[in-house]
Formats: structure tokens, sequence, C-alpha cells
């Protein structure tokens, strides 16, 4: 059974999870309609995964005895700058994520709960691949304004898409 707070705590988690899902979503329509189809691939399939996320929790604090709650999103940032904007901000906000995540494995340390504390830790381990954004804003410094290194990125991260979602199944 889930303590109060904890479930609090995890259902607080189930919105963050949610809104980056938007968040990613927004961005693939972005880059969709800038041309930038493996971007938007990328940003799709973050998507899908963030939602994948969100649903674990969901499923998690039915089974322990709490109830999930599903609550209202800030409706996401729908334009940027540039495509390293873009990336910026996604970087801030999988920084974000991962705040949150160490929170909520802290509060299940204070209160003892080592099985919230083990399910945690798949996604303390999926935050570390989430930040793969560093990685990408290194190579799109690199790119700077050329539009031939552009096509190739978009290309490339369409290659990464498909790695990723191979490597890491839902569990």
């Amino acid at each position: 059974m889930l303590k109060k707070n904890i479930e609090d705590a995890l259902n607080k988690q189930i919105r963050v999870e949610a809104e980056s899902s938007q968040i990613y979503l927004a961005m693939a329509c972005w880059a969709e309609v800038k041309g930038l189809e493996g971007v938007a691939q990328f940003m799709y399939d973050q998507s899908d995964e963030e939602r994948e996320h969100m649903l674990k929790l969901v499923k998690f604090i039915n089974e322990r005895g709490g109830h999930a709650k599903i609550s209202a999103l800030k409706e996401p940032n729908v334009t940027f700058e540039s495509f390293k904007g873009m990336f910026e901000k996604l970087f801030e906000h999988e920084v974000f994520v991962s705040e949150s995540i160490n929170n909520l494995v802290h509060i299940t340390l204070e209160e003892k709960d080592y099985a919230t504390h083990n399910f945690l830790q798949w996604y303390v381990a999926e935050q570390i691949e989430e930040e793969m954004a560093r990685t990408i804003l290194d190579k799109i410094n690199l790119i700077g304004d050329d539009k031939g290194g552009l096509y190739l990125f978009d290309r490339d991260i369409q290659q990464l898409t498909v790695t990723s979602s191979a490597s890491t199944p839902l569990e």
C-alpha cells in the first residue's frame, strides 16, 4: 500500500511525463512543418516513449493500492526560433524531469518504501539516456549554419531513432 505523500508525488510525476509527451509532440509538429523529417520522427518517437513512461506510473500506482490521477496539462510551446533552440529547450526540460525523478527517489528513501524505490530505478536509468540531448546539442553546435550539415544531421537523427527504439524495450 502506498503512503499518501508517495502517491501524491507519483501522481505529480504522471503529469510531468504527460507534459513531456506533449512537448515532444509539439516539437515534432514544428520540425515536420520545417521539412526536418528525421527530427520530426525522432520527436514523435520520443513523445510516444514519454506517454509509455506515464502509463507505467499509472499502472504502478493503481496496482499498489493507490489511485492514479490524470490532471490538466500546460500547453507546450509550439514555435521555436531554430532547431538548435528547440533542442536547447528539450535539454532544459530533460534536466527538469531528471530532478523530478531524483526528488521522487529521495522521498521513497525517506519513507523507506523500497518497492517504489526499486520501481523508480528504471526511470533513473532512462533519464541518463534521455539526457542525450546534450550530445545532440554538441553536434548541432558543430554544424553551425551549414545547410548541408543540417541535412546530414536530419538523416543521422533518424538512424538514432531507429537504433534507440530497437535497443530499449519498455518493460
